[in-house]
């Protein structure tokens, strides 16, 4: 008996939706701390370089979460390691809000940061995993939704723990605001995150193992019982179960094929650098710091620039539907080469009005083409070709290392940005503008590595991935 589209589209989405809570406490767990560290840093007085510790602290978790995942998804399934991840998260979220120091304030964030590693690999493998392949460019992108929802929550729920409308208070109402927020307000923040990191933990218990994985496993019993769920008919299911089944036997005639095989070399090559282009054009010094480019360079107070936070987020999650909606109609290649072409513009603009002390709406239409266009392209497209990219008997462990360089290169932006920022050499020679400068640059470098090493995806199976690489050999 056939079943029915809706029965089984409904079961995707479903897990899919849970899968990508993952994405939004990514999201949520680095945006709090664009709002927290104007406090936290006053708070605890300190220094720039303690700052950017403070900030990138948790990345360099990420960047550990995401090398142990590939290891934890191949031996103890994708949902146990989801699962795990969600615990890391609950345990940061408390832990963040109770220092009274920074190795303390650290060590939460370093736990909550492998949370994000574990389910920044993880979650989007996963879908993919589960997907069918013409929908998997939507299904996978719904991760960087989730991602941007969590960043445009966190916005507004750091803007409202944070006294909300001011533009009406007194002088001496917005100074027992600033002290609050200074105080508390800051701790809160973090505590919110409580909410969200319980329900994903939660919610993964309801959700089966990836097929694809249960029969790595030689669990091809329990795969087809999870294909009769995930696709439209009995017929379909045997085919993507028999298509699985020959991709593992010609995978496993090649001698002990890994990341580091002369096949996959070429693969690895482009989802590295993909990754590290996706950090270093600047989204992530945009997202942390916004409160505070907002505060200092465009002259916002910092209240009411966790207000202009809440327009970033916005921007970034109206554009991030546009790209869900297209990455499977225009295609991978086109979209990110046009997409970055919009952050150069963007980032390039409002390097210049710094640079010119030219201040005000340019600079905020900018900062928004430049979200804008990320969130059509750098954000979403590179998690779904990283998740499609790589053949089945490497895809653990191969997109541990890219999602790993990614959160590497993370850090190092969110480390060095407030010390360029700060510079001499930026306030006197650049007036500010170097951080943009560079950010425009790689745009660039990232528009030519598309160009010439990026292949398009859209429509193919994974098992035909598998093939336009292993043929390389």
């Amino acid at each position: 008996m056939t079943q029915k589209p809706h029965n089984y589209r409904t079961f995707i989405l479903g897990i899919t939706i849970v899968a990508t809570l993952g994405g939004l406490l990514f999201g949520y767990d680095t945006g709090v701390i664009g709002g927290s560290q104007l406090y936290f840093t006053e708070y605890f007085n300190f220094t720039k370089g303690e700052q950017g510790w403070a900030v990138s602290s948790a990345l360099y978790g990420c960047l550990a979460g995401a090398l142990i995942a590939g290891f934890l998804s191949a031996k103890y399934s994708r949902k146990y390691t989801l699962i795990l991840s969600g615990l890391l998260f609950a345990i940061s979220a408390w832990g963040s809000g109770i220092p009274e120091s920074l190795t303390i304030l650290v060590l939460f964030r370093i736990l909550g940061g492998i949370g994000v590693g574990i389910a920044s690999m993880t979650a989007p493998m996963y879908i993919a995993e589960v997907a069918p392949p013409k929908e998997r460019g939507r299904l996978v992108s719904y991760y960087q939704l989730a991602i941007v929802i969590g960043f445009f929550v966190v916005f507004l729920a750091t803007y409202f723990i944070g006294g909300g409308d001011i533009s009406a208070l007194s002088p001496e109402m917005l100074e027992e605001v600033h002290h609050h927020n200074v105080t508390q307000g800051w701790r809160i923040m973090f505590w919110s995150e409580l909410i969200p990191a319980l329900a994903f933990f939660i919610l993964l218990f309801f959700v089966p193992h990836s097929p694809r994985w249960l029969m790595l496993k030689g669990r091809n019993s329990e795969a087809k019982r999870v294909f009769a769920k995930v696709t439209a008919s009995p017929e379909e299911a045997e085919r993507e179960f028999r298509e699985i089944e020959a991709s593992l036997i010609r995978e496993s005639k090649e001698l002990k094929v890994t990341a580091f095989s002369k096949s996959m070399l070429l693969v690895l090559f482009i989802g590295v650098s993909l990754s590290i282009l996706q950090q270093v054009t600047g989204i992530n010094a945009i997202l942390y710091y916004g409160a505070e480019i907002f505060s200092n360079a465009l002259g916002y107070g910092p209240e009411d620039a966790l207000k202009q936070q809440i327009l970033l987020g916005a921007v970034n999650l109206l554009f991030t539907f546009v790209a869900i909606y297209q990455v499977d109609k225009w295609g991978r290649k086109p979209l990110l080469i046009v997409g970055t072409l919009g952050m150069f513009l963007g980032i390039g603009t409002l390097g210049f009005s710094i640079y010119l002390n030219q201040l005000g709406i340019i600079s905020l239409i900018g900062m928004l083409t430049f979200i804008a266009s990320f969130a059509l392209s750098m954000g979403p497209v590179t998690w779904v070709l990283l998740s499609e990219i790589f053949p089945n008997k490497v895809r653990s462990s191969a997109m541990s290392i890219a999602v790993a360089a990614q959160w590497l290169f993370n850090a190092i932006v969110a480390n060095t940005f407030p010390v360029i920022n700060g510079s001499e050499v930026n306030e006197n020679v650049f007036n500010g503008a170097l951080p943009y400068f560079i950010f425009a640059s790689l745009c660039i470098v990232a528009i030519l590595f598309v160009w010439r090493f990026v292949p398009e995806t859209k429509g193919k199976t994974l098992e035909e991935m598998d093939q336009l690489w292993l043929k390389k050999e």
